[in-house]
């Protein structure tokens, strides 16, 4: 692969977690969730901003899929072949799946502004968007836990690295099944925290090829 390439997959695994977390941050603030009248509040209290807020966690939610795609082939250069390869379907159905919510959610919005009652879309809308999530979460808790496994074994990070990017994965996936408004924060800041040193790292050495489980070799001196 040219370093051209190498180096545009380093920044889709950038690029998906900032994304995310500015979608998140825009979102408006509801501390519970699951309150039908809370979020259809926060709904009809700006109705651009919850559009946008959305659109920007459905992108982010499609380059989060491609971002795994990245870091699977950089890992795959690396030797590590049996956990990534399980991995990225997981993480790229989950990550499917929970760009499906902000398009339910962009879909009530626009059934209120057609005149509907925002509780009442919310109310209908539930039924639909508790199965997705969890079915979404699952996934990508999942595939995400197989890519930290492969991350690990193909030490293409320090020990010390590897840790951070490794319990920061394992947050942001635990964090979609936290029923709080802070855990959408939490999960956007652990998702920078796991894949910004892994896009320092494939735009650093955009070519790497070596054995699972063998270390960087030293430069000259």
């Amino acid at each position: 692969m040219s370093t051209t390439n190498a180096r545009l997959r380093a920044v889709s695994v950038a690029l998906a977690p900032a994304t995310l977390l500015a979608g998140f941050v825009y979102h408006p603030y509801i501390s519970n969730p699951i309150d039908e009248a809370a979020v259809a509040e926060a709904l009809v209290s700006d109705t651009t901003r919850w559009g946008i807020s959305h659109l920007l966690v459905a992108v982010g939610s499609g380059l989060a899929a491609l971002a795994f795609l990245a870091l699977r082939g950089y890992l795959r250069d690396a030797g590590e072949e049996r956990r990534s390869v399980v991995a990225l379907p997981l993480v790229v159905m989950g990550s499917t799946l929970f760009a499906l919510l902000p398009a339910m959610e962009i879909g009530a919005l626009s059934a209120v502004e057609a005149g509907g009652d925002a509780e009442t879309a919310q109310s209908e809308l539930r039924p639909w968007f508790l199965p997705v999530l969890l079915a979404g979460g699952i996934a990508f808790a999942l595939g995400v836990c197989f890519f930290a496994a492969g991350i690990a074994r193909s030490r293409v990070l320090g020990v010390n690295p590897t840790r951070l990017v490794v319990g920061a994965l394992v947050v942001m996936a635990a964090a979609r099944f936290v029923p709080l408004g802070a855990a959408l924060y939490v999960s956007g800041v652990a998702g920078i925290v796991a894949l910004w040193p892994l896009a320092y790292e494939m735009w650093r050495h955009p070519e790497i090829e070596r054995t699972a489980g063998q270390p960087r070799p030293m430069p000259a001196t």
